[in-house]
């Protein structure tokens, strides 16, 4: 049972976390999916939070609340661990703070797998307590069932094939996928299945760049890469990962700044100026 509130009322004069939003329409699922082929490349990342979808929003087609909150915001070492609970909250937030951006929420392991009825109830359920556009589901022929049967009642469905985090401990690990014919092959029959059964939009990961480009060239909806290939028909990555808020990321995150870094120059300086009793100044405090 959610505990989200019914309605929500905000205060866009005095609230932080609410600012005024910019007059903007939403990107619709229809829309989106009219971008296939040729012209200019979807732009997505994750969010997490209100103010993340924010400063994202202005910039970006897509945000992806993706499972990798588990590592990105729980500290848990796989997205196996995900509750419906998190992804819903999450969702939630990122729904409040975007006006522009269709917003997607990752359906977290356990909660499709079963059967069509058992992800229909919990997609709807996410739709219902986020407001987001669409769920997005790992997994390519065995799959393709559930996604006809959420398409077809009215859930927008993004499909992920190729290196897919949920399914870390069959895999074994976060290597490239498709080196092998044989591998390759099923990916790409894999996307296949799933555009087919009417997924809008298919991201491709962690594949070999010769399989991105024939599932873009073979399937009628938009691909997503994210360590695929700069032929799809637009890009994602995790937003901590590109701006560079922790050591290790995978081959294919191009890092875009040093947040890390300039969030811990930020708080030495602050420690440093307390210690110091150099904070608060005059500046800071009230005085009658």
């Amino acid at each position: 049972m959610s505990t989200l509130p019914k309605t929500l009322t905000l205060d866009t004069s005095t609230s932080r976390a609410n600012p005024t939003p910019q007059p903007m329409k939403r990107l619709t699922v229809p829309r989106i999916r009219q971008r296939k082929g040729g012209g200019e490349p979807l732009v997505m990342l994750t969010a997490y939070t209100v103010r993340q979808a924010q400063l994202l929003d202005p910039h970006c087609d897509m945000l992806l609340v993706g499972d990798s909150l588990a590592q990105v915001i729980y500290g848990l070492p796989h997205t196996v661990a995900v509750t419906m609970e998190m992804m819903a909250l999450h969702g939630a937030a990122v729904v409040r703070g975007s006006y522009h951006a269709a917003v997607i929420v990752d359906m977290p392991f356990g909660s499709y797998e079963a059967s069509p009825e058992q992800a229909f109830a919990n997609a709807s359920r996410l739709l219902k307590e986020t407001g987001a556009a669409a769920v997005k589901v790992e997994g390519g022929k065995v799959l393709a069932p559930t996604i006809e049967f959420l398409t077809q009642r009215g859930i927008p469905v993004m499909g992920h094939v190729g290196l897919t985090p949920q399914a870390v401990n069959i895999l074994g690990g976060y290597g490239v996928r498709g080196k092998s014919d044989e591998e390759a092959r099923t990916i790409v029959e894999d996307a296949v299945a799933v555009a087919q059964a009417g997924a809008f939009s298919i991201v491709i990961e962690g594949v070999l760049e010769s399989i991105a480009i024939e599932i873009t060239g073979k399937v009628a909806c938009p691909t997503i890469g994210i360590g695929a290939s700069a032929q799809c028909d637009g890009q994602v990555l995790v937003t901590d990962d590109m701006l560079g808020m922790f050591e290790r990321v995978p081959k294919f995150v191009k890092r875009y700044q040093d947040m890390a870094g300039v969030i811990d120059g930020a708080v030495k300086e602050y420690a440093q100026q307390v210690r110091s009793r150099s904070f608060p100044t005059d500046d800071q405090i009230y005085k009658g």
